[in-house]
């Protein structure tokens, strides 16, 4: 009987041990992953009070977790001050966030507005409200980074999100637009970040997990989720599933573009392009294969002119 009970010990030891390597893994990334978006895009820099946006959901606190940390290890100085926009939805646990932040040490504001009512009041019922609400919290969040004095907005998309908008503007948009991981905002006062944009949504769903973050449901309002990003992520999601590796060559492509192989005309001087008889290194080899194609059988491909 002892020897039973030793060998479940020793089994539960190592399961417990396999499992604080992998949380450890998973912190290790995402810190790696957030530190180089900051550094690619200069998101961050000296003196910076960098105003992060919590909403209560996975990713706002994993974004506030991971700055804090990565803070303590930057070899320059930047503050920062955690910010929740409590629109005064039905059921809204107020008392959460602000006990969560004063649990951690870390500044906070509590803006107080309520968006709810206005937009119960202008959307029809049974229609999407994430739209007009987003538009009312961002114009409350530009006010509060200038009454905090905050250099930086950061926001808690990922990449999943930056490539969920970008088959959005395609699809239903007619545009190759997607959400930069840093812009000038529509105000232009204030620069918006977000540090979270090479991470995954799955790593940060285990994140959340492992730290046993106090989230507050997004549905809170009643609105449904916009079907047309729900459509999006469940393509992607099969993608991943079906044909690994594509999703994150769509995701390399974002920052690999080619203006003179799409079709803006202001983005490229197409109509005052003109033969300067030197090669160039991105020229158009015309009857090369697609990238990475592989030839089916049975199938004759043509290689030049005279075939």
């Amino acid at each position: 009987m002892n020897d039973v009970l030793h060998d479940e010990a020793v089994i539960s030891a190592k399961k417990a041990e396999k499992i604080a390597y992998e949380n450890n893994k998973l912190h290790k990334r995402l810190c790696r992953q957030v530190g180089q978006a900051i550094g690619d895009f200069n998101m961050i820099e000296e003196g910076d009070k960098v105003m992060v946006c919590l909403s209560g959901g996975k990713d706002s606190y994993g974004l506030l977790d991971i700055l804090l940390t990565l803070r303590e290890r930057a070899p320059i100085h930047f503050d920062i001050v955690a910010v929740n926009l409590d629109q005064k939805q039905p059921n809204f646990p107020a008392h959460v966030l602000p006990e969560y932040l004063t649990k951690i040490g870390v500044p906070f504001h509590i803006e107080n507005q309520d968006t709810y009512s206005i937009v119960k009041r202008v959307i029809p019922e049974g229609k999407t409200t994430c739209s007009l609400c987003s538009r009312l919290r961002r114009g409350i969040l530009y006010r509060v980074a200038d009454e905090l004095g905050a250099t930086k907005i950061a926001l808690g998309h990922h990449r999943d999100d930056i490539l969920e908008t970008f088959f959005l503007n395609m699809f239903f948009g007619a545009k190759l637009k997607g959400m930069p991981p840093k812009l000038q905002s529509d105000d232009g006062k204030h620069i918006v970040i977000r540090p979270l944009a090479y991470v995954k949504e799955a790593d940060m769903e285990r994140y959340a997990q492992v730290k046993q973050f106090p989230i507050i449901p997004c549905d809170l309002c009643g609105s449904q989720e916009n079907l047309q990003r729900k459509q999006i992520k469940a393509m992607l999601r099969d993608w991943e599933k079906k044909h690994p590796g594509r999703v994150e060559n769509i995701f390399s492509s974002l920052s690999t573009v080619v203006p003179s192989h799409l079709m803006d005309k202001d983005l490229f001087g197409f109509t005052e392009l003109k033969a300067t008889g030197e090669a160039v290194t991105d020229g158009d080899i015309a009857f090369d294969e697609e990238p990475c194609a592989t030839p089916a059988p049975n199938i004759v491909r043509f290689s030049g002119l005279g075939d």
